[in-house]
């Protein structure tokens, strides 16, 4: 029988400084670090096509886009992740290693990444208060279940269906989407 080992819980300041040299990203959550799998290809072009949307409709603006190397913070450092995109609009937001602030979230699912999108993230993403827009993206087939805070505070949610826009407005920014646009030149076996 082997012996248990505890686990070992590092400070933040701790997984930061680990994060700037290590070969795989990590994600932190409550002092416990978490190696992330690489993606496929379907994965990198659902991401690519929602970041090059979203970097169209935010030239000349004060908005950035992120594709999975920004670390978001949430709760004051406790967690960190690594959305697969991230809109972030606050000018106020200047970390240059993570951003607290985002607008609007993607998650492209994995088979192992599926249930932890589905719950951990939608859980502690819908109480960051700047956020307006949670879309969770299959990769397997043409599916976005997107998630809407609206303007009494509430989330609203829904899925994408074909033809229709989803349209993403923070302040003067504005992005259209549809499924065609998130899918484009994405192959399904």
């Amino acid at each position: 029988m082997s012996a248990l080992e505890k686990l070992a819980r590092i400070s933040e300041q701790d997984y930061l400084a680990f994060e700037l040299t290590a070969e795989c990203r990590h994600e932190y959550v409550d002092g416990y670090i978490y190696a992330m799998a690489g993606a496929n290809e379907r994965h990198n072009r659902i991401s690519l096509n929602i970041g090059f949307h979203l970097r169209a409709a935010a030239r000349g603006s004060r908005c950035g886009v992120f594709l999975n190397d920004m670390k978001l913070s949430i709760d004051k450092g406790r967690t960190y992740y690594y959305p697969d995109v991230m809109l972030a609009c606050d000018p106020n937001d200047k970390e240059p290693l993570f951003k607290e602030q985002p607008c609007l979230l993607a998650e492209v699912l994995s088979s192992g990444t599926a249930a932890i999108d589905r719950r951990e993230k939608l859980m502690a993403y819908q109480k960051i208060p700047s956020l307006r827009y949670y879309l969770i993206v299959a990769s397997d087939c043409e599916r976005v279940d997107y998630f809407v805070r609206d303007s009494n505070g509430d989330w609203q949610t829904a899925a994408l269906d074909a033809g229709e826009k989803l349209t993403v407005s923070y302040d003067a920014y504005q992005a259209v989407f549809q499924l065609a646009d998130i899918y484009e030149d994405v192959v399904f076996d």
